[in-house]
């Protein structure tokens, strides 16, 4: 038995059997690369989820780290240090946010924002008691927490899970008349992720978001955008929304907000929303740490100063047109926005955990997700020779007689 073979083993006898990975087992990485315990290469389209958007150990954020890992790494927010105000003016010059929290995962900022505007609707807005109601879009993926999963329409995310709290009015992704008729006078919010990520990257219809905008502002609803997954440059903007040319009222940032060296998050708010926490009323002893604060601020700048975020855009273009001019008869449809990509296969294809497979032989990691659909993410700093490289790879697969 390999030294892989004993470590995929032990995962299987002793840890819960909650995730189903492929089997390569990583130990380095490096940029757009990882390698596996035998030393093979891999080129990395998944990004860990888009959390490693600045590429694998960016060196610059590894100084940061350990800088200050060196110094001072945690004192609750019982007391103050010296990092929370500098990460505060640094994400408030790039996104014009008026106020900010700091958590750590992203499904920890979605319940921020569902806690924080439900108390917005009762003290500012007026809504009853207990009678808020937030809009939330079928096919959605905003975490795993309790709180989460009873409004997710995933059966896999909700089975067995129950009881859920109420408050919560699904509505079809991209469908302005049902979200038109979804509002009420007790309707606190609308959160949706700008492109729906886990759901196999699925685009809003073109006037969508610049409508929903506008039914939001009319209503006094608070418009929440989750930004986890298509904020920091992944789609070739900072924020996925200005593809929209709107603003949200809230937005959650997180996965590359660290690099993928630490787990940080934030709420992002241009209204009123976070004002209405009090002393005692929210917190996390981790959130807006020292060491998470060094962390997202050398993110920030190597995503901001390195041009990523041109290239997400350069380099997702040029990979959408080489995947989208491979003749296969495997594939539905290429889609998705600079980097953020999807390869829909047709159901003869024989499922596309089966194509990630074959595509980790030859080398490359990509990950399938709703039986039919490759998702495509590699970090920002990739070049047009491994873009090049990874279409190769697709046509070897896709396109084989």
């Amino acid at each position: 038995m390999s030294h892989a073979d004993r470590l995929i083993e032990t995962e299987h006898r002793l840890g819960a059997h909650n995730y189903k990975p492929l089997d390569v087992v990583l130990t380095r990485g490096a940029g757009v690369h990882v390698w596996d315990t035998e030393g093979r290469r891999y080129l990395d389209c998944l990004s860990a989820y888009s959390a490693v958007n600045q590429g694998h150990c960016h060196p610059g954020i590894l100084a940061a780290m350990t800088e200050q890992a060196a110094k001072l790494t945690l004192t609750s927010r019982a007391f103050r240090n010296d990092q929370l105000a500098l990460l505060y003016e640094d994400i408030a010059a790039l996104t014009g946010s008026h106020k900010i929290l700091p958590m750590n995962s992203g499904a920890e900022a979605v319940e921020t924002a569902v806690k924080a505007v439900r108390k917005w609707g009762y003290e500012v807005k007026g809504v009853p008691e207990n009678r808020a109601e937030i809009i939330v879009c079928a096919d959605n993926f905003h975490g795993r927490t309790m709180g989460i999963v009873g409004f997710s329409t995933d059966p896999d995310a909700r089975t067995g899970f129950g009881p859920f709290a109420p408050g919560f009015v699904t509505v079809p992704f991209g469908d302005l008349d049902a979200f038109r008729a979804a509002i009420t006078e007790n309707t606190v919010a609308f959160l949706v992720e700008p492109i729906q990520g886990e759901a196999g990257v699925i685009l809003p219809p073109s006037g969508y978001f610049p409508a929903v905008r506008t039914l939001c502002t009319r209503h006094g609803i608070t418009l929440i955008l989750d930004e986890i997954q298509t904020g920091l440059g992944r789609t070739g903007k900072l924020l996925a929304e200005e593809h929209e040319g709107i603003e949200a009222d809230v937005t959650l940032i997180g996965k590359a907000l660290s690099g993928g060296f630490y787990p940080v998050s934030a709420v992002l708010s241009n209204s009123d929303v976070l004002g209405v926490l009090k002393p005692g009323q929210h917190g996390s002893t981790f959130g807006g740490n020292p060491l998470a604060c060094a962390v997202a601020r050398a993110a920030l700048k190597a995503l901001t100063q390195e041009g990523m975020i041109d290239n997400a855009e350069r380099m997702g273009a040029r990979f959408k047109a080489g995947l989208g001019a491979l003749r296969s008869n495997l594939v539905a449809e290429v889609r998705g926005r600079g980097l953020m990509l999807a390869v829909e296969l047709v159901p003869e294809a024989g499922g596309a955990r089966r194509v990630c497979e074959r595509l980790k032989d030859r080398g490359l990691l990509a990950k399938d997700t709703h039986g039919h659909t490759i998702r495509i993410a590699p970090p920002l700093v990739i070049r047009e020779e491994e873009v090049d490289w990874a279409v190769d790879q697709f046509a070897a697969v896709l396109c084989a007689a």
